[in-house]
């Protein structure tokens, strides 16, 4: 029995969830929390709670690839600043996925994106000049490392869409391009890889997802390829000008969804 008999799942279907994996690849080396298309598309083709258990190892493909492309611009004092926070936003989203159905999650990761996004216009707005990375060293930038460090460990682990989160963080904190892909693709190849033993507990993650994803993993290499052949044709302002409004998006389709 083929992987596509077990899931009950169209060719069409199949090539959505290809066409999903792709782009998966492409936001890990290009634009950070695009990837917010590919939850939206695994969670219309799977089972919603399901889609997330199917989706984190083809995340995890893209996370290792990321990291063999910009693994020189990593910043780790920030991320040594976020793991904490993110732990405990693990833990608190494994409860909620305990309790919570399918509609409360899309609905409260929805309107968290969206909120913190306006949050992150209006701050640029007011701010003029983007800070530097090493402004997580006052308490202001300690506030919000930890802030956004336990949001995004909150939305990683009910719906894989921490992307966004940390992307509205690092572009608050001044990132560039090159750290900031740096930085986040270490940040969820060891956040993504910590969430498995949860997901494997909550029944997210078994031998037929992980069939599936076999199938998929291919298609993530080509996207990444893509992704880091693009990234250097487009300038820094373009860049977060295409990353908030990706976050932007993916909000919005977890609302109407």
């Amino acid at each position: 029995m083929n992987t596509m008999t077990l899931w009950h799942i169209s060719l069409w279907e199949f090539a959505a969830l290809a066409a999903a994996a792709l782009l998966v690849g492409f936001s890990k080396t290009a634009v950070s929390g695009a990837n917010t298309v590919s939850l939206a598309i695994f969670a219309a083709v799977l089972p919603a709670r399901a889609s997330t258990g199917v989706l984190l190892p083809i995340l995890i493909v893209g996370d290792v690839l990321a990291v063999l492309t910009y693994r020189r611009h990593a910043h780790w004092p920030t991320l040594w600043r976020l793991f904490p926070a993110v732990a405990a936003g693990v833990v608190l989203g494994t409860l909620f996925l305990v309790w919570a159905d399918d509609g409360v999650v899309r609905t409260s990761i929805g309107a968290i994106l969206l909120f913190m996004a306006a949050v992150t216009l209006w701050r640029r707005r007011a701010d003029g000049p983007d800070q530097e990375p090493d402004s997580v060293t006052t308490r202001t930038g300690r506030i919000k490392a930890r802030s956004y460090g336990v949001l995004g460990g909150f939305t990683t682990m009910v719906a894989n869409a921490g992307g966004p989160v940390m992307s509205l963080y690092l572009l608050s904190a001044g990132f560039r391009k090159l750290g900031f892909l740096g930085t986040s693709a270490f940040f969820f190849l060891i956040v993504n890889v910590s969430k498995v033993p949860f997901s494997v507990g909550l029944g997210l993650i078994d031998g037929h997802s992980l069939l599936l994803d076999a199938a998929l993993a291919a298609f993530v290499v080509p996207g990444a390829l893509l992704g880091k052949w693009a990234v250097h044709r487009i300038n820094q302002r373009l860049f977060e000008q295409l990353v908030i409004a990706a976050t932007i998006v993916g909000g919005v389709q977890l609302l109407l969804r």
